[in-house]
């Protein structure tokens, strides 16, 4: 048995519990008059909210809403996501990010199917084992679908508690989300758990968000320590995020003289695997650390021997073009992408059988799954071309 956190060792005071009693009954009283109208609250099935609960990670609920509509209609149950071919798969998550989560998704799906009869599974234990599900996901699943009183705790509920309390860790260190959950197991409303979650979502959303946020509004304000002493400024704790690290790539823009486009699908297994894009070159592979963003005077690769790299990997012998493009630029959470065009035309479009290469009329560029960066390069391209 897992030995209960005692919280006064990390210097923070419960609450006793009339005053547990009434904060419950304030939140839960604030969400039935403010709570959102979101299609994953008007039902309680579990595929779909574990789904909506996926979608949510990193992403804005305006922008899920339209992604999730939609995968449900090609989705519609675990089974379907279990045998969805990778590409449609790609293509129902493309623009959404965080590719690894959809891939654990499908793995999900059929390990419901294969070890679950293909049916949710309904202990927090069971939902845990899942592939891609951690604490959060786990305790929102248990909560709202099956009423367990299981806490869910993510960044926005841990900025209300971090107020809540004084809470002097670091939220964005994992170590010290065991501090939060341990609140969380004494605070979560029995009767109403998987709401008491949601309100709690919401609050840390909106009113206690992190930027701007409205302390006057809130309405737990008389429980908050960090209200009433007028320390809300200072919590919650929260250290800077290391730096995306930057990488310049080179992007190839070939066209046979039938006016399709060369693309290359990723075939590895990292960032943006199974996507199609033009080719890219990572050019920092092929020159040393050399300072790319602070230095502008320093060349990595001449364009000439970015060419014969591109003729002798993939066998064709473009007719280059001297157009300049813009740099295309794109972050991800770990790299920031600047991206150079390259522009270059091929009568002969024999391809290679070692990679998994096409050409594609770009009336047809909608029918492969294709990243963010892939649709800035085309836009890119058109915009100067046009």
């Amino acid at each position: 048995m897992v030995k209960k956190l005692d919280l006064k060792d990390y210097g923070i005071e419960m609450w006793d519990q009339p005053t547990i009693s009434a904060f419950r009954r304030t939140l839960l009283e604030w969400y039935d008059r403010e709570k959102r109208d979101l299609p994953w609250r008007r039902t309680k099935n579990p595929y779909h909210i574990w789904i909506s609960e996926i979608m949510l990670q990193q992403t804005q609920v305006q922008t899920v809403i339209p992604y999730y509509l939609r995968f449900l209609d090609w989705f519609p149950r675990v089974e379907d996501l279990a045998q969805a071919p990778e590409e449609k798969l790609l293509k129902a998550w493309e623009g959404l990010g965080y590719y690894s989560r959809v891939r654990n998704m499908q793995v999900a799906a059929q390990q419901i199917v294969g070890n679950f009869g293909g049916e949710f599974p309904q202990s927090y234990d069971k939902i845990a084992s899942l592939k891609g599900i951690g604490p959060y996901t786990a305790g929102a699943i248990a909560s709202i679908a099956f009423d367990l009183p299981e806490p869910a705790v993510d960044g926005n509920v841990m900025r209300v508690l971090a107020r809540l309390f004084e809470i002097d860790y670091d939220i964005g260190n994992p170590s010290n989300r065991k501090i939060f959950q341990a609140i969380m197991e004494e605070l979560i409303d029995p009767e109403r758990p998987g709401d008491f979650n949601q309100a709690l979502m919401d609050l840390g959303t909106d009113i206690e968000s992190a930027k701007n946020p409205r302390p006057d509004e809130s309405p737990v304000r008389a429980f908050s320590a960090a209200y009433l002493h007028g320390t809300y400024a200072k919590y919650p704790i929260k250290l800077p995020k290391k730096k995306p690290r930057p990488l310049l790539l080179q992007a190839f823009v070939i066209r046979n003289q039938q006016g399709q486009f060369l693309l290359e699908k990723n075939q590895g297994a990292g960032l943006l695997a199974g996507f199609w894009s033009f080719p890219l070159m990572e050019t920092q592979l092929l020159a040393k650390q050399l300072n790319l963003f602070e230095d502008d005077s320093e060349q990595v690769l001449e364009t000439v021997s970015l060419q014969k790299f591109f003729e002798e990997d993939y066998g064709l012998k473009p007719v280059w073009s001297q157009e300049e493009f813009p740099l295309v630029k794109h972050t991800f959470s770990h790299q920031k992408w600047q991206i150079q065009l390259l522009e270059g035309r091929v009568n002969q479009a024999d391809l290679k059988g070692d990679r998994d290469l096409c050409w594609v009329i770009p009336q047809n560029f909608d029918n492969y799954p294709m990243a963010t960066p892939q649709k800035k390069m085309i836009q890119a391209y058109e915009k100067n071309t046009n």
